[in-house]
């Protein structure tokens, strides 16, 4: 059986005021076309389909769109629901869903049969057991003692996922027995484990309760698709417990990465292999950093990967001349004439806090109430229109209070 792993869609997302809606149709045209080029007999979609619990229409369009696109290839699609996703949002239409042959499972069911399904390859024939595992909150499994410490609340809370696993591995492989041919056993999750490195648009999910879940917690499962680390990995070097990480980079700091789905074989003999299909660029993304001087040229290169009606969604990091007032005049003009759209202008913190370091010496009475404001200031990423008029506020406020004081 050939199963395809992908999470983290995040459809709806803005990315700095920017919509994905194009990036998100581009992507489910070409899963489509994988999914009918490869054979594959079920789609994985682990956690996080929508970027919101209430997502805009147009997200809602793409998800629609998605399953019927699926149906008429024949593949099966399992949908569980990740952090961002609203429990109520995702249930509100699954037994409509069933009827295309999407399971949709937005949170941890009262009866675990719910949870284990029976996966079939393109001939009908069963082919797979799934333990079909969402995004698990606190509440789904434990209940709230009074008097626990953090330590004691999030050793409890790992132990009743363990034990969540554990019941669901054990009912699977009981209805395994009841099939002539030996069923491979797959399981899913949405959760950060031990070990795993994430990205500054992953959000953390069990702060104060769960830091990450242990590989040996996880049940002797032949594949464990998981979700909600944006950057694909195996767990703990393992080619079977795997993040297929997000179709799409969520933030700047993913652009380095490599965005993949992943193509899963199981047999009769359990795990076989895996095969990363590399997921096309269809936003580009760029992060230049450096003085004026420097940047000048590395727009310039940035610029050249930009697509036809694409242009380059820009990060600028200034250094050297982040004292400046007028960064924002000054990079505009930098871009003029080029396929490139900035979105965000940083200041280089660590020079911000090495030359606030250097003048640690200086005392408060060295120093007068506007330049400590603009000290203060210097420290936040904020446009520079807003920077001004933080700027002309405070100085209205101290003006008032001196005219109070004389």
């Amino acid at each position: 059986m050939r199963i395809l792993h992908t999470s983290d869609w995040h459809l709806g997302q803005h990315f700095m005021g920017k919509t994905r809606q194009d990036e998100h149709q581009a992507f489910v045209a070409w899963l489509v076309d994988q999914v009918e080029a490869h054979q594959v007999d079920a789609v994985l979609i682990a956690g996080d389909i929508f970027d919101t619990g209430a997502p805009p229409s147009y997200a809602r369009e793409i998800y629609n769109a998605l399953i019927v696109s699926l149906h008429d290839t024949g593949a099966q699609l399992v949908i569980l629901a990740g952090n961002h996703d609203s429990v109520a949002t995702l249930g509100e239409s699954k037994h409509l869903l069933a009827r295309l042959g999407t399971h949709v499972i937005p949170a941890v069911a009262d009866s675990l049969e719910s949870q284990l399904l029976v996966l079939k390859n393109r001939a009908g024939q069963p082919a797979a057991l799934l333990c079909a595992i969402p995004f698990i909150r606190p509440r789904d499994v434990m209940q709230s003692q009074a008097g626990q410490s953090a330590e004691e609340k999030q050793l409890s809370l790992q132990e009743a996922i363990h034990a969540h696993y554990q019941q669901l591995y054990a009912l699977a492989e009981a209805r395994r027995a009841q099939y002539e041919t030996r069923l491979p056993i797959v399981a899913t999750g949405h959760l950060t484990t031990v070990g795993a490195s994430a990205s500054e648009s992953v959000r953390e999910i069990y702060v104060g309760s769960l830091e990450a879940f242990p590989t040996t917690a996880f049940p002797p499962a032949d594949y464990i698709a998981l979700g909600h680390i944006h950057r694909p990995q195996k767990v703990g070097g393992l080619e079977h417990i795997r993040y297929c990480g997000s179709p799409i980079p969520l933030s700047f700091d993913e652009l380095g990465q490599r965005k993949e789905v992943l193509l899963v074989d199981v047999g009769e003999t359990g795990f076989q292999h895996v095969t990363a299909l590399p997921v096309p660029l269809f936003q580009p993304l760029a992060s230049v950093k450096g003085t004026l001087a420097e940047l000048g040229p590395a727009i310039q290169a940035a610029a050249e990967s930009a697509l036809p009606g694409h242009p380059v969604w820009l990060e600028v990091t200034v250094k050297g001349d982040d004292y400046l007032s007028d960064l924002q005049p000054r990079i505009q003009a930098l871009t003029e004439g080029l396929p490139v759209e900035v979105l965000r202008i940083r200041r280089d913190r660590s020079e911000v806090a090495a030359r606030l370091h250097a003048e640690a010496k200086v005392t408060l009475d060295e120093l007068s109430p506007d330049d400590v404001f603009a000290k203060r200031l210097e420290q936040e990423e904020l446009p520079e229109e807003m920077a001004q008029q933080l700027k002309q506020r405070y100085q209205g406020i101290v003006a008032q209070l001196r005219e109070g004081s004389a």
